[in-house]
């Protein structure tokens, strides 16, 4: 078995005549906790749609645990390997928090109903909202529901979780509290993941390996250290020396 979690090979994407991802070669360990980082438009976000097929490449290959994505699989890969969060929390708003935790486990998995709750109470939990099971999403804060929506993420129990810039639409007040939880969640070894953000202090405190993305194009990668205080890469120092004070 192949200790690659997913790995992408000269992966291009166009939208039209706008070329986004431009010979994108990249593998992540499983158990890595890999941060992408970048300017606006760099391709961040469409690297990690690629992942998943959200956005199919338009050449190239994306495998997953060893196993080559295509049109006719990557619906069961995904369900089995892959789950995501997104900058918009994308919670079901006529579902309770605990329904919505709950639906895709028992429709997509066939889990029982009382092995779905027991799951959800658990990582409620694990990200503090507990007492928030019977709510509807209105009555939640943006936080809040990017809490539950880390929180279903982890319902379903994929060994692989993809985070696209997921503090992105929170007040600067809230953000941290999605940063903590994401900062445990790192903890754990069996969990592959993959994290596109601007929080260059999350980054340091959780990335095993750093990607620096730009026009599309892998422009730098290495340890945070390496990466906070040596890069190789003008343009990196560039744009490191902008957003740290």
């Amino acid at each position: 078995m192949s200790d690659i979690a997913i790995k992408m090979e000269m992966v291009n994407k166009s939208f039209g005549d706008l070329h986004v991802l431009k010979d994108v070669n990249l593998e992540v360990k499983k158990g890595e906790k890999l941060v992408i980082i970048g300017p606006s438009g760099s391709g961040k976000s469409t690297t990690v749609r690629c992942m998943n097929f959200l956005e199919k490449p338009t050449s190239g290959k994306v495998s997953i645990d060893g196993e080559l994505m295509t049109e006719k699989n990557c619906r069961r890969i995904i369900r089995e390997k892959i789950s995501m969060v997104f900058q918009q929390f994308n919670l079901y708003p006529h579902l309770t928090v605990l329904k919505n935790l709950t639906l895709a486990p028992m429709k997509l998995h066939g889990i029982s109903k009382g092995q779905a709750e027991e799951t959800a109470y658990h990582y409620l939990d694990v990200v503090g909202l507990r007492d928030k099971a019977d709510v509807y999403p209105i009555a939640l804060s943006g936080g809040q529901q990017q809490r539950i929506a880390i929180a279903r993420a982890l319902c379903v129990k994929t060994p692989i979780i993809l985070f696209d810039e997921p503090t992105s639409a929170l007040d600067p007040e809230t953000i941290q509290e999605v940063l903590d939880v994401m900062v445990r969640l790192a903890k754990e070894d069996n969990i592959t993941m993959v994290v596109v953000t601007h929080e260059m202090g999350f980054a340091k405190q959780v990335a095993d390996r750093i990607v620096f993305m730009e026009d599309g194009r892998i422009i730098e990668e290495g340890t945070p250290e390496h990466f906070f205080t040596h890069p190789d890469s003008p343009r990196v120092q560039e744009f490191l020396g902008k957003i740290i004070r």
